[in-house]
């Protein structure tokens, strides 16, 4: 059964919020597990696990920067210089976090990668939502795979023409500077070509509009969805909940 668009997102994003409201190693490492999987399974592995390590790089070193070497609550010491500590009770707080971030923006990232833009656009405006927002909001759900993807035939093209990057980060990273010009360049000379098609299309206009594009919902997934949003609305009452009814 294909999964409609808005089940896709509910799924996401109720798996987002539960992971990151329980706050729990084995269910972070599990979605993450499971994310990973399923971009294997569903051929986008290559594109997306790039685009999740550079997004979580940074963050993951600044929760270790910021909470390994300055977590005031920590009593065991490893190490120390000046006013920096680095305990355990730092690192343990800095890489559960760290895991519940990269559980999130995984989740997100295989949803963007795997989710139609057509069909959710067709499934937003057969809910009555305004064409240009429902193309929006595709739009934003798709940006890192619309650059990843135009990055790679960037790259391809500039060693095409004798560029050499270098294996590793450290290569790569150097070559992008080369790469950024004409990528910035190629996705605002896009966004101004689809602004005129979609204003050529109708898409400004406040009359009834029509779809060609019919796509399947079913009962079963409508009573999933809402399963997703009320489990997610759960976790987050349960977790306001909980520091209240430790401290009584």
């Amino acid at each position: 059964m294909r999964l409609h668009p808005l089940t896709s997102l509910a799924a996401a994003g109720s798996t987002a919020v539960i992971t990151t409201a329980a706050a729990s190693w084995p269910l972070s490492l599990t979605v993450i597990a499971a994310a990973a999987g399923l971009s294997v399974a569903g051929g986008v592995a290559r594109r997306m696990l790039p685009v999740g390590a550079v997004i979580l790089a940074p963050l993951v070193l600044s929760l270790l920067a910021m909470h390994g070497l300055f977590f005031p609550e920590g009593t065991t010491v490893l190490a120390q210089w000046g006013p920096a500590r680095v305990t355990v009770e730092g690192l343990h707080f800095a890489l559960q976090r760290a895991a519940q971030l990269s559980a999130a923006v995984l989740v997100l990232l295989l949803c963007s990668f795997t989710i139609s833009v057509p069909d959710l656009v067709a499934a937003l405006s057969a809910r009555g939502v305004h064409a240009r927002f429902a193309f929006v909001l595709a739009s934003t759900l798709t940006l890192l795979p619309a650059i990843s993807s135009r990055l790679g035939r960037i790259r391809q093209a500039q060693e095409a023409r004798g560029l050499v990057i270098r294996p590793g980060i450290v290569g790569r990273a150097g070559a992008f500077r080369w790469q950024a010009v004409p990528l910035v360049l190629s996705l605002v000379e896009e966004a101004g070509t689809r602004a005129a098609a979609l204003q050529a299309r109708g898409f400004g206009s406040t009359g009834h509009r029509t779809s060609y594009r019919a796509v399947q919902d079913s009962p079963v997934q409508r009573w999933v969805r809402l399963v997703l949003v009320l489990a997610a609305v759960a976790a987050i009452a349960a977790r306001l909940w909980q520091p209240t009814a430790g401290a009584s």
